[in-house]
């Protein structure tokens, strides 16, 4: 299916930004901070719940495209008819804590069940990062066939930082990096790399490979909305400077 064509630019030049308000978070307040924090501060789409209400909810609040995620196919179709814009199965990340496993079985079960409730739409599926890496490539390249736009990894919940500052958010982006690293060589379709980056690892996330990047608790845990603001802007900012700095490389190279 074609991506959404506000996407397909961002994703072509290595900036889309995506701000993930959560599967779970049904609070219309809190969402509402985040998506009007998303707008303003120049992300590419926001994620949200797949609800009917918070997608009228959000629709009255920002002219950017929205994502709805869920595991229940279900949950995508009156989403979608109140106005979604595109589906993500996945954000699996709060489920773990609850022992809650998606296999790489279940989430290609999930997509050929949600391609056939919605077989236009734009579906990103995520890569559930509890597989070796060359399963989460084997299993991307499979969600491809079975009609994914666009792949999603995470894996910022698998690790443990051992350092503080810079060295520490390195430490947490590692496992989520390498997947997108891994994936973006083998498809061909928009990686979007998320879970557990910092606006110090997302240029590192489109050095691997990656056409874009999914920001949630860096954003959502935020207590202001003007720090989610300031904190989105810096994001968009370090996009674009990695972006620079690659066209600078290449033109030196020239």
């Amino acid at each position: 299916m074609p991506i959404h064509s506000v996407l397909q630019p961002a994703f072509d030049q290595g900036r889309a930004l995506k701000i993930i308000s959560g599967l779970n978070n049904f609070d219309s307040e809190r969402v509402a901070a985040i998506v009007r924090a998303a707008e303003r501060g120049g992300a590419t789409f926001v994620d949200i719940a797949a609800d009917s209400d918070l997608v009228r909810l959000a629709r009255q609040l920002t002219n950017l495209p929205i994502c709805v995620s869920a595991v229940e196919p279900d949950r995508f179709v009156p989403a979608v008819a109140a106005g979604a814009d595109l589906i993500e199965i996945g954000n699996f990340d709060s489920f773990y804590a609850q022992g809650r496993r998606f296999e790489a079985e279940e989430v290609l079960e999930l997509t050929h069940q949600t391609r056939s409730l919605l077989p236009q739409i734009t579906l990103s599926v995520t890569v559930p990062h509890i597989l070796e890496l060359d399963q989460q490539v084997q299993l991307a390249e499979e969600l491809v066939k079975a009609g994914a736009d666009i792949i999603q990894t995470e894996g910022g919940t698998s690790s443990t930082p051992i350092h503080a500052g810079i060295l520490g958010l390195i430490e947490k982006a590692a496992p989520t990096l390498a997947a997108a690293h891994c994936i973006s060589h083998a498809v061909t379709v928009p990686v979007l790399c998320a879970s557990g980056l910092s606006s110090v690892t997302a240029p590192m996330a489109i050095a691997a490979g990656a056409a874009g990047v999914g920001i949630g608790s860096a954003i959502n845990q935020l207590n202001s909305e003007v720090a989610m603001v300031a904190a989105v802007r810096g994001l968009v900012e370090a996009l674009a400077n990695v972006k620079r700095e690659q066209r600078v490389g290449s033109r030196v190279g020239e």
